[in-house]
């Protein structure tokens, strides 16, 4: 029987990272099924959800023991999902971020969406200097689903009035094939 975990792995970046991770859970009979991996400073991000025998779990957690010692953060945690399935009803947005950087400006984005019963389904946000004045801009794309009874108008005027207040461009469109 095959179960599938989560895995999320930090340290180091270095050449062949994302090699090693996968070799290690092909070693156990493992497949990636789903991941997220990324460079953060200088150091580099894995998470994933991978599909296995479960008889190799025990053997997963010692095949990663190697990178733990050399000061990796290992965690592993099984789900009994193989799919994050979308709640029947809810409705999927696509919710882009441009301005300037400042500290707050996910807090405040993600209040928002909170007090309203949105969940985030994913977000990836970024920074980079401008090309002229160096200052750091922001920028976010995030997935979110909408709860069933929520109309838009109930919840994306009060987002516009976040990003206001941040000072930056928020853009909201249906994003049918989440």
């Amino acid at each position: 029987m095959h179960t599938n975990i989560i895995l999320t792995l930090t340290g180091p970046d270095r050449v062949g990272l994302v090699e090693d991770v996968t070799a290690r859970i092909l070693d156990c009979g493992g497949n990636v099924e789903t991941s997220r991996m990324a460079r953060l400073g200088g150091a580099f991000a894995v998470l994933l959800m991978a599909s296995l025998p479960e008889a190799q779990l025990a053997n997963l957690e010692a095949a990663f023991q190697p990178l733990v010692a050399q000061g990796y953060k290992l965690t592993l945690s099984q789900t009994t999902q193989a799919r994050a399935e979308r709640p029947r009803g809810w409705q999927p947005y696509r919710i882009e971020v441009h301005g300037a950087d400042h500290e707050g400006i996910i807090h405040h984005l993600a209040h928002s969406l909170a007090e309203h019963g949105i969940t985030i389904e994913s977000m990836d946000t970024s920074t980079v200097r401008a090309g002229m004045s160096g200052a750091p801009l922001f920028s976010m794309t995030a997935l979110v689903l909408t709860p069933p009874a929520l109309a838009r108008d109930d919840w994306e005027p009060a987002l516009h009035q976040a990003g206001r207040e941040m000072n930056v461009d928020v853009v909201v469109t249906p994003a049918a094939n989440a």
